[in-house]
């Protein structure tokens, strides 16, 4: 007779701590305490969407981001401002990446909930990163002091526009936003870069690409309002 396992509700429990110890060894493999960081979000916030946040769509198109703003800018920046931040996953990438010198992030995001999750994640770079609650329409730009200022997440801006408004002429800005429509979040898609490129209507571009997905095409802009 074969025998079956049972599973009861230590399932859950049971990845969370295999998944550290997994997380934990690969981070002493690697040296890499972004992903040490990783790891203690999930034994110590396991209510994170972490299979979310760190899935290779979600990742690719921060790597892309990256990589296009070492090759178009550099990597010197006073202070980096990202909106929607989420887990704080960009700063991470930002501190992981040893060709960035970058003073601070602030990582803003409506969500009360999530600054945990992102301090503990960024927790190796504590000294230069904040997670901060804050709604973007709201912000008092010209006090952030940013020497960049990253939005990956435009289609969710029904305005987009009248937002890049707010901001202090001359703020360079690094944006994106996807033309995956049949998403019902996505309440401002575009067709094509070009038609990001007339949206965002930004004073100089000094990057435009697009990056094809399985699903869906995600665009970029970097340049100064």
């Amino acid at each position: 007779m074969t025998k079956t396992m049972d599973t009861d509700t230590s399932t859950a429990t049971d990845w969370h701590e295999a998944a550290f110890d997994v997380m934990r060894g690969v981070g002493a493999y690697t040296s890499s305490p972004l992903i040490r960081g990783l790891s203690e979000v999930i034994a110590h916030h396991p209510q994170a969407d972490v299979a979310v946040a760190f899935n290779h769509k979600q990742v690719a198109c921060k790597m892309w981001a990256r990589q296009a703003l070492f090759d178009t800018v550099g990597g010197k920046f006073k202070r980096i401002v990202i909106l929607g931040g989420w887990y704080g996953v960009l700063a991470a990438m930002f501190f992981d990446d040893t060709r960035f010198e970058i003073g601070s992030i602030d990582s803003f995001d409506i969500d009360p909930d999530v600054g945990n999750v992102a301090e503990t994640l960024n927790q190796a770079w504590k000294d230069r990163f904040r997670a901060l609650t804050g709604d973007m329409y709201s912000l008092a730009y010209d006090e952030l002091d940013a020497g960049l200022l990253i939005n990956t997440s435009c289609e969710h801006i029904a305005d987009l526009p009248g937002w890049l408004r707010l901001l202090p002429r001359g703020t360079r800005v690094l944006l994106q936003s996807n033309d995956y429509f049949s998403e019902p979040t996505h309440v401002n898609c575009v067709p094509s870069l070009e038609a990001f490129v007339a949206q965002a209507a930004l004073r100089q571009i000094d990057f435009a690409g697009s990056l094809p997905m399985k699903k869906y095409t995600r665009f970029m802009l970097i340049g100064t309002v």
